[in-house]
């Protein structure tokens, strides 16, 4: 490889229907269950990697700001696995930017390893398949695996570093599902979903939860593949619901939820009742993505605009795979 040689890539983040929260192996971030997904065209986070004998350390630059500390040293140790898969020795430079809020629930992390695994693995010349890619995102963001595909995407657990990546379930022209995204807070949330993998097994809800996650994930899957949307919804707030009493019972206490979560929560949930398709989904941390079917996206959209609290919405659609610039 040419010193100094440089690559770009893009990806999306996206949102899990069926959700992945803890680790079987720690380490490698092989998940204690599968998990389904839509990858979120419209948003992105594009990075840059550059490999030079320039640089006496890694450097990372998010948003135009020179980070250290817990962020850098993530960035280094994915770093790392690349440069011991290609033998390249070199530092290198990596500078992000995201046209989404960070750290707030959107999965900034999944797209942020995604595009770093794409541009570091083209700057350092490997050529890897998808689901190599997939594995290795999945190393310094367990999400990031499914952000190298588009459309609706399925993680498959597995039990090792071999058999634990992602795959395309359907791709995003499959359903005009609209995904508005009600933006409560914008703030990084004080523990982050790295963190709170590992206290997943403190609750004694987890093993329940991970127990029926198979049911859950063909619950799932066939409603995707068949479009029924209201089969969807409910196991996708059933799946939420549980991932956050899983969160609350765990030791210490993870409370992602504000006023404002509840408020769209409830809201939500009357407006089904009353025939509107529409569900919630929730990540770890306060913002709610609200699904609907793209024929009632724009009343969706009017409607969470009325509620107290929302300050933003974020609209998105099932978007492509992880791309090089």
């Amino acid at each position: 490889m040419t010193p100094g040689y440089t690559a770009a890539a893009a990806a999306s983040p996206n949102i899990a229907l069926i959700k992945y929260w803890g680790n079987r192996i720690p380490v490698l971030r092989v998940p204690a269950n599968g998990s389904i997904s839509i990858t979120l065209g419209g948003l992105e986070t594009q990075t840059r990697v550059t490999f030079s004998e320039e640089w006496t350390q890694d450097r990372l630059i998010l948003e135009g700001k020179v980070i250290d500390g817990r962020a850098l040293s993530r960035v280094a140790t994915h770093l790392d696995l690349i440069r011991q898969r290609s033998g390249v020795t070199l530092h290198a430079c990596v500078e992000s930017t995201s046209n989404f809020p960070l750290g707030a629930g959107i999965a900034s992390s999944a797209s942020a390893f995604a595009a770093l695994t794409l541009a570091a693995c083209a700057a350092a010349g490997l050529s890897l398949s998808s689901i190599e890619l997939s594995r290795l995102a999945r190393r310094g963001s367990g999400s990031a695996c499914r952000s190298i595909f588009g459309g609706f995407v399925e993680w498959h657990a597995g039990t090792s570093d071999e058999d634990s990546y992602a795959e395309p379930l359907a791709p995003s022209e499959h359903w005009g599902l609209v995904n508005l995204v009600a933006l409560v807070h914008r703030e990084h949330k004080a523990v982050t979903s790295a963190e709170g993998h590992l206290l997943a097994e403190t609750s004694p809800l987890q093993a329940a939860r991970v127990a029926g996650a198979p049911d859950r994930l063909r619950e799932c899957r066939e409603a995707l593949l068949s479009r029924d949307f209201d089969r969807l919804a409910r196991v996708v707030e059933l799946d939420s619901n549980l991932l956050h009493a899983v969160m609350m019972t765990s030791d210490p206490a993870l409370f992602y939820w504000l006023p404002d979560t509840l408020r769209i929560i409830h809201a939500v949930s009357e407006w089904r009742q009353k025939g509107l398709p529409v569900c919630y989904t929730i990540d770890a941390g306060p913002n709610v993505h609200c699904l609907c079917p793209v024929e009632v996206a724009q009343q969706v959209d009017s409607l969470l605009r009325r509620v107290p609290g929302v300050s933003t919405l974020l609209r998105s659609q099932p978007g492509d795979a992880a791309r090089l610039l």
